[in-house]
């Protein structure tokens, strides 16, 4: 009789049962815990301002534009800047100058106070011409530097943001129908614009003004270079009522001693040029 076939089976072998997805689960977990983290490290790093808007969202998630963090368009809006928030605003501006070399030797003629008003940034001319030549609304390199950096670090806030410019008693000698007051007020405006090309919202800056030689800093001495000056004023949120008064009343800052000043609204890119 023949001799039947050899019949080998091999049997592979199974796979375990099936996992599910609980290492689905697992893993989005973790990612979510990573976000978390991040967002904390991020938090912890940012202003103070970042971090009051992000908690009143936690605080009332449901709530409208109006309310801090409740939205985009509310983040800021009411937000309370204290004095001691402006101080620490002092503070961290002043670390920022100082880790720049070139600007170590400005240091004396830029200087902020707190006021009634918010953080006054002043930047004081010398006889030399710091931030602008004599006679000029246009800024040097030293002018420009300083205010990009100040514009980089102020467009980071919600405040709105006043300009001011200042001369001292010397008559202008250019043009004829051209002053100080024309002067003051187109060195506020050059500040102004390049501010909002370095960082600054166009809708941040609320007021641009011109005093000319009427708010000296040294009464004593109209000639000083130091009342050749341009200051820029964080204001606190909230007080847009008191935007034309720059201090309280009963409060004087230096050389408050004479009224007026020019107020120019926020101009064009052309505003201000002159041939």
């Amino acid at each position: 009789m023949p001799t039947p076939p050899i019949i080998v089976i091999k049997k592979k072998g199974g796979h375990g049962g099936h996992h599910g997805g609980a290492w689905k689960v697992a893993y989005a977990d973790f990612v979510t815990a990573m976000m978390a983290l991040f967002i904390v490290l991020w938090l912890m790093n940012s202003s103070k301002p970042i971090q009051v808007a992000v908690s009143g969202y936690f605080k009332d998630p449901s709530g409208t534009g109006a309310k801090t963090g409740s939205s985009l368009s509310g983040t800021g809006e009411g937000l309370q800047v204290t004095k001691q928030d402006m101080a620490k605003l002092k503070e961290e501006l002043q670390e920022s100058i100082q880790k720049i070399a070139d600007l170590n030797k400005l240091k004396k003629n830029i200087e902020m106070t707190v006021t009634s008003e918010g953080l006054r940034i002043e930047l004081l001319e010398s006889d030399k011409g710091t931030f602008f030549d004599s006679g000029s609304s246009t800024l040097n390199k030293s002018g420009q530097e300083i205010v990009t950096l100040l514009a980089a670090e102020l467009g980071k806030l919600p405040n709105h943001i006043s300009v001011e410019g200042h001369t001292d008693a010397k008559p202008y000698t250019g043009k004829t129908s051209y002053g100080n007051w024309e002067l003051s007020t187109d060195r506020a405006n050059a500040a102004r614009r390049l501010m909002q090309q370095s960082g600054l919202r166009l809708d941040q800056v609320s007021q641009v003004r011109g005093f000319a030689d009427q708010r000296l800093r040294n009464l004593k001495d109209p000639l000083d270079p130091a009342n050749r000056r341009i200051s820029i004023i964080v204001q606190y949120i909230n007080n847009h009522a008191d935007e034309e008064k720059p201090l309280a009343e009963g409060v004087k800052g230096p050389g408050e001693g004479k009224p007026s000043a020019a107020v120019a609204k926020v101009e064009p890119e052309t505003a201000g040029k002159k041939p």
